[in-house]
């Protein structure tokens, strides 16, 4: 039995089990290299993903958002008519999976002379500053909040330690 060592056990790393679980995810993924494909970027704030998918049609392909991971599959019907003396070509199918970044979006696809291009637009960061308001704790040694609206009164409440 082997134990797994958290990168994220830090008690300086709060809230990043979410990016702990992609990680996970993102190793568990096939180390398949087919389809080859490229990462570029397009712009200051685009990317494209370019895939070579020589043989395949519009129609046997699919390129789906599925929460934050972006899945491009591919699956060729089997042309039983052909009598192959040799098979060099494979006609396998595919999955490739992209995990997105929080607020990637897929802009489109395009496919051109076996190369299949998806266009994604990354957000630009913004820089958020905000400062919280110290308050002085009550004698009994009780948090002091913001007043809350009670929904059944109108008179204000403060409000409840979480």
């Amino acid at each position: 039995m082997t134990t797994r060592v958290s990168l994220f056990n830090s008690p300086l790393l709060l809230g990043f089990d979410q990016f702990e679980r992609t990680l996970d995810r993102i190793s568990r993924c096939s180390a398949e290299g087919y389809p080859p494909y490229n990462i570029e970027q397009v712009g200051e704030d685009g990317l494209r993903i370019t895939l070579a998918v020589a043989g395949f049609t519009m129609d046997d392909l699919t390129v789906q958002v599925e929460d934050n991971q972006l899945v491009i599959r591919g699956r060729q019907a089997d042309d039983k008519n052909r009598l192959y003396l040799h098979r060099g070509i494979a006609a396998r199918q595919f999955q490739r999976s992209f995990v997105l970044a929080e607020g990637i979006l897929v802009m489109g696809a395009t496919l051109d002379n076996g190369l299949l291009n998806i266009d994604l637009q990354r957000p630009l960061p913004e820089s958020k500053v905000r400062t919280v308001k110290i308050e002085p704790a009550k004698p009994n040694g009780e948090r002091v909040g913001p007043a809350t609206i009670d929904v059944d009164s109108d008179r204000p409440r403060p409000a409840r330690p979480e």
